[in-house]
C-alpha cells in the first residue's frame, strides 16, 4: 500500500484546557452536509417531490436498524458505494418487485465496498416479515416518523404522498444517481460502474508537515508516557443531547497521558504555532489561533491498538474542532497508519517529529498496530470564533466532560 507522511488528529477524550496563539482569526462555520434539491423524474399530472441533486452531499442521519444498532450513524458508511431504497411500505407489488431485483444482487452488498439500506415507514413491514436485515451489507432503516424520507425527498411533509425510489451514493456519500421504481434495476448498473471506478490510491485532502518536533522533545514525551503508563482513552458520543465519553475497545483501543508541565505545554504550543499554523493558513486560508489537548497517545500491538473510522467534530462538545494534528513521536512500529475511507485505501504515516494535518470533518481511522508501540502527540486546532462556539456549548457537556472558558 502506498504511504505518505502527514499530520493527523483523532481521539475522543474529554475536552481539555485550550490555549490561544497571538493573532485573532476570522469566523468559520463547522462542516455540515447540505441538501440542495431538484425534482426527480416527474410523474405525469403530479407535482414532483424535490430530491437532493446529483453531485451534492447526501443528508446525514441517525436511525434504528432492524435487528441492529438502535442509533446507526449513517455518515460512517462513507468509503463504500451505497444504495438507499426508500420504499415507504413493502405492501405494494411495484415496491416488492423492485426490492426483489435489488436483493437478487445481494452478493454486491458485502459491507466492504458496497451496501444497501432499505428505508421503511410501515411497522407492518416488520410485523409481517416483508423486510429484513441481512448482514453483511443489507440493513433495514426504521423511519416511522418519515424524517429521513422527507430529508431525501421521498415524501411530502404533512401529506400522505410518497415517492418510492432508489438513490445511489458514491464513496464520499455524494448523490450519484436517482431511480424511480420503473428504473430501479438501472441503479445496479450504476453501482457496478462506481465500483469499477474506485481508485485505491486517491489522495485525501491532508497536509504533510515535517520537522515539527525535534528528536529530544519526542524522546521526552515518550519517557513521560512510559513513566506514567497512560489511561484508557475513550471517544465522544452524543447521548440524549449531551456529549459524553464512551469506552469501547471494539471501536478504539488506545491509552493517553495528559501533559501537566505548563512550560512543556507552552513549548509544544509554540512549535505548532510556528510550524503547523502557517501551513494550514497557506493551504486552507484558515488561521488556527487556538489549540486543544496536550496528550501523549500510545497504540500498542499487544492489545491491538486501533481507532475505527470516525470524525472528530460530530458532537456539540467537539463541534468547534477544525483541524486534527497527528505527530508521530517514534518510527519503530508496524501498522498504526491513517486511512481516509472516503478517498480510498491509501494510508498516511508521519515520520518521527512530523505531522499529518486534516479537517476534523473527514472520516478517518488509525489502523491496528501490528508490532511495537506507536506514540503520538494529538492536538486539535481551531480559531477564536470556534472558541466562542465551544464555550456556548458547555451546556451540552455530559458528566465528566470538563467545561471550557475562553482565555
Amino acid at each position: 500500500m502506498a504511504q505518505r507522511s502527514m499530520p493527523s488528529g483523532r481521539s475522543g477524550g474529554p475536552a481539555s484546557a485550550s490555549s490561544t496563539f497571538a493573532i485573532a482569526a476570522a469566523s468559520r462555520a463547522g462542516p455540515k452536509p447540505i441538501r440542495p434539491s431538484v425534482p426527480a423524474q416527474p410523474r405525469e399530472g403530479r407535482v414532483p417531490i424535490l430530491k437532493p441533486v446529483e453531485g451534492s452531499p447526501a443528508p446525514w442521519f441517525k436511525a434504528a436498524v432492524l435487528d441492529g444498532n438502535p442509533e446507526y450513524t449513517f455518515h460512517t458508511v462513507a468509503g463504500r458505494v451505497t444504495l438507499l431504497f426508500f420504499i415507504g411500505s413493502a405492501q405494494g407489488a411495484a415496491v416488492r418487485d423492485a426490492l426483489d431485483q435489488l436483493l437478487a444482487a445481494a452478493d454486491l452488498f458485502d459491507d466492504r465496498d458496497c451496501c444497501l439500506f432499505v428505508v421503511t415507514n410501515d411497522p407492518d413491514d416488520v410485523a409481517r416479515g416483508r423486510v429484513r436485515t441481512a448482514l453483511p451489507g443489507i440493513r433495514v432503516i426504521l423511519d416511522y416518523d418519515r424524517a429521513i424520507s422527507a430529508a431525501y425527498g421521498a415524501c411530502r411533509e404533512a401529506t400522505d404522498d410518497y415517492d418510492p425510489y432508489v438513490m445511489v451514493l458514491d464513496r464520499q456519500l455524494r448523490v450519484a444517481g436517482r431511480f424511480l421504481l420503473p428504473r430501479a434495476q438501472e441503479s445496479l448498473t450504476l453501482v457496478e460502474r462506481l465500483l469499477g471506478e474506485a481508485a485505491a490510491d486517491d489522495w485525501a485532502p491532508v497536509l504533510s508537515v515535517p520537522r515539527v518536533l525535534d528528536p529530544a522533545t519526542c524522546r521526552r514525551l515518550i519517557e513521560l508516557y512510559d513513566a506514567d503508563g497512560g489511561n484508557d482513552s475513550g471517544f465522544m458520543r452524543e447521548v440524549d443531547g449531551k456529549t459524553v465519553q464512551m469506552i469501547d475497545h471494539g471501536h478504539k483501543r488506545r491509552s493517553d497521558y495528559t501533559i501537566t508541565d505548563d512550560a512543556l505545554c507552552g513549548s509544544l504550543r509554540a512549535r505548532i504555532g510556528h510550524c503547523v499554523r502557517p501551513a494550514i493558513h497557506r493551504a486552507f486560508n484558515f488561521d488556527a489561533t487556538r489549540m486543544e489537548r496536550y496528550i501523549v497517545a500510545c497504540y500498542e500491538a499487544s492489545v491491538g491498538g486501533h481507532f475505527r473510522p470516525h470524525r472528530d467534530n460530530t458532537t456539540k462538545g467537539t463541534a468547534h474542532r477544525r483541524f486534527a494534528v497527528t505527530i508521530n513521536l517514534n518510527g519503530d512500529f508496524d501498522g498504526g497508519e491513517l486511512r481516509f475511507p472516503e478517498f480510498g485505501t491509501r494510508t498516511y504515516r508521519a515520520p518521527p517529529g512530523g505531522a499529518v494535518v486534516f479537517g476534523c470533518g473527514l472520516l478517518h481511522e488509525a489502523t491496528p498496530v501490528t508490532r511495537g508501540r506507536r506514540y503520538a502527540f494529538l492536538p486539535f486546532l481551531y480559531d477564536d470564533a470556534a472558541a466562542a462556539q465551544r464555550e456556548a456549548n458547555n451546556k451540552y457537556l455530559g458528566e465528566g466532560v470538563g467545561d471550557y472558558r475562553r482565555r
